[in-house]
């Protein structure tokens, strides 16, 4: 195992909490608080999708939601709480397979080990782009402008992406189990030609077998940085 350390990647934002307590877990305040915010981010993400995150206002999404404005507030704090909690799903998903990643990949002896754990974690990611495509559809549409105000939780989720992905590769090269390409080169370029793959099967339905572009990503990846 690796006794390098490594730079800690940004941590997951502290979800804030309304003021308005949501009684017992599980307790009918409780489900009754899940529900319509359940239904807050379902109207929230169909209008965001269609128009941006900025776009939209907290008076559209409560109408959408079926609920007035000032009911909007007990649920959430602003629209910045909603989009938190909206992807907060992806983002636990996603820092679950880079742990298991992490892991793998600090473990790993040879090529073929660090092979595994790369396909691993395609295959686990392709999981959470299947739970949840319109969330990483959103994901992919906002994470690479200003991430300012509402949409500031995407923006720290791509930072806190990226700098993962840049520290397992870190661990590869201290294994000395890939080439002489910067870490830093050769994890962007993985997670741009992921994103940009995504993109064509959203938007244009280029590719019909999903687990099929997360393999031959890893497999194309891992022939150009290897040896």
């Amino acid at each position: 195992m690796s006794s390098k350390k490594h730079p800690e990647p940004p941590a997951p934002a502290v979800r804030r909490v309304p003021s308005q307590r949501p009684g017992p877990a599980g307790g009918k305040r409780d489900q009754n608080r899940r529900r319509r915010l359940a239904e807050l981010c379902d109207a929230a993400l169909a209008l965001f999708l269609e128009r941006g995150i900025e776009a939209v206002t907290i008076d559209e999404i409560a109408r959408a939601a079926g609920m007035a404005k000032g009911n909007f507030y007990r649920y959430v704090e602003d629209k910045r709480d909603l989009v938190d909690a909206l992807i907060a799903p992806v983002a636990a998903a996603i820092d679950a397979a880079m742990d298991r990643c992490e892991a793998s990949t600090d473990a790993a002896t040879d090529v073929a080990g660090l092979n595994a754990a790369y396909m691993r974690l395609a295959l686990d990611l392709l999981q959470v782009y299947i739970a949840h495509r319109d969330l990483v559809r959103l994901y992919l549409q906002e994470a690479r402008v200003p991430g300012v105000g509402a949409r500031a939780p995407v923006a720290e989720l791509e930072q806190r992406v990226t700098a993962r992905t840049i520290a397992l590769t870190r661990v590869a090269h201290e294994h000395a189990l890939l080439a002489k390409i910067p870490p830093e080169v050769s994890a962007l370029a993985v997670i741009g030609a992921t994103e940009r793959l995504l993109l064509a099967h959203l938007r244009d339905g280029i590719f019909e077998d999903e687990a099929q572009i997360a393999t031959s990503l890893v497999r194309m990846v891992m022939e150009g940085i290897t040896g």
